[in-house]
């Protein structure tokens, strides 16, 4: 236990044998449950899962039973006595990074844990600040906590000019689908969620492949969780990434749309009313006839020789309108969002 919290750790793992191991065997003494989950992969990762479950499980029992040899009558720390430590799980079929962590979410919702963290099983997650991401949700500050590499020069040393742009962009992106508009570095696997949480946000529905982290973002703030930002250094080793960039760029910008209009109807249309929903939607309409707009009258010029002035003028006129309604309905998100970030 972590101060009287119950703590599980979901470590999803595609291919990461050589790394894995090492992850599992350097988890804190507080970690009560471990959720190691193989994606299906290829190589020898769910072997190497298995060995170190049952290495690090019998070293427990061991331990446990000297300890009872010692102390017959002494209680544990309070927390709940599970079986093992260490659960390996392997799914038949691979589901994306999403997949292999809502499966350690469902299990940690089934074993009642009080906070589930995440820590990837390529070995870039440092365990000693595991504390960090855990004190906020303990302390009563926030619901969720996620990694932050982008909050210092010092910490994106490790991370490539293309991967922060990247990052940067996708960041921009999410803080308008998810409305939590201080957040940054929404990619950052490195996270923590309390119980309650996990409960309400219908995690059953989670996005499975990356992008997750996104989406899981989104649904938090429908549901009116605070989150907390933890600074932490970009750290790369030598595994290799699986991330197809094209194909992942735009499946993501797809799902943070589609979220972001979920978002606006769940939590500013059906649980409660905020005028910022249409001002949304009309500014957004605005814009697409003051753009359709500006092209007929530039194909009349050009083509037909029309008048340009007064078409392109009102034209723009729409599209300067369209976006003044954007930007006011933002700056309502924002203020009806400041506390929900830590």
């Amino acid at each position: 236990m972590y101060r009287q919290h119950t703590i599980g750790v979901v470590v999803p793992a595609y291919n990461e044998e050589g790394f894995v191991g090492d992850v599992l065997r350097t988890m804190p003494e507080y970690v009560d449950r471990i959720y190691a989950v193989d994606d299906c992969s290829t190589d020898g990762t769910w072997d190497e899962i298995r060995r170190t479950a049952e290495e690090i499980n019998g070293a427990e029992k061991s331990v446990a039973a000297v300890r009872a040899d010692e102390q017959p009558a002494a209680a544990t720390d309070g927390g709940p006595a599970f079986d093992r430590r260490v659960v390996p799980i392997q799914h038949e079929t691979n589901r994306g990074v999403g997949g292999a962590i809502k499966t350690g979410y469902l299990e940690a919702l089934e074993d009642k844990l009080d906070i589930t963290a995440v820590m990837g099983g390529d070995g870039q997650m440092d365990p000693d600040i595991l504390p960090r991401f855990l004190d906020p949700i303990v302390e009563g500050e926030a619901d969720y906590t996620k990694g932050n590499r982008l909050v210092d020069k010092e910490y994106r040393d490790g991370m490539s000019r293309w991967r922060f742009f990247g990052n940067s962009v996708l960041t921009f992106l999410t803080k308008i689908a998810s409305g939590y508009w201080k957040m940054m570095d929404p990619q950052n696997g490195y996270t923590a969620i309390s119980r309650r949480a996990l409960e309400n946000v219908g995690i059953e529905e989670m996005y499975e492949y990356y992008g997750y982290c996104n989406d899981l973002l989104v649904k938090l703030n429908a549901h009116g969780m605070r989150i907390a930002d933890v600074p932490m250094p970009a750290v790369y080793g030598d595994e290799e990434s699986s991330i197809d960039y094209p194909s992942y760029i735009w499946n993501v910008s797809g799902m943070l749309l589609r979220n972001f209009c979920w978002r606006l109807k769940a939590r500013y249309l059906v649980l409660d009313f905020h005028p910022l929903a249409l001002f949304y939607l009309l500014g957004t309409a605005i814009c697409g006839v003051g753009v359709a707009g500006i092209v007929w009258s530039l194909y009349a010029w050009l083509t037909l020789a029309a008048p340009l002035f007064v078409r392109g003028s009102v034209s723009a006129l729409l599209l300067v309108t369209g976006c003044l309604f954007v930007l006011f309905a933002m700056l309502f998100d924002m203020q009806a969002n400041e506390s929900m970030e830590v």
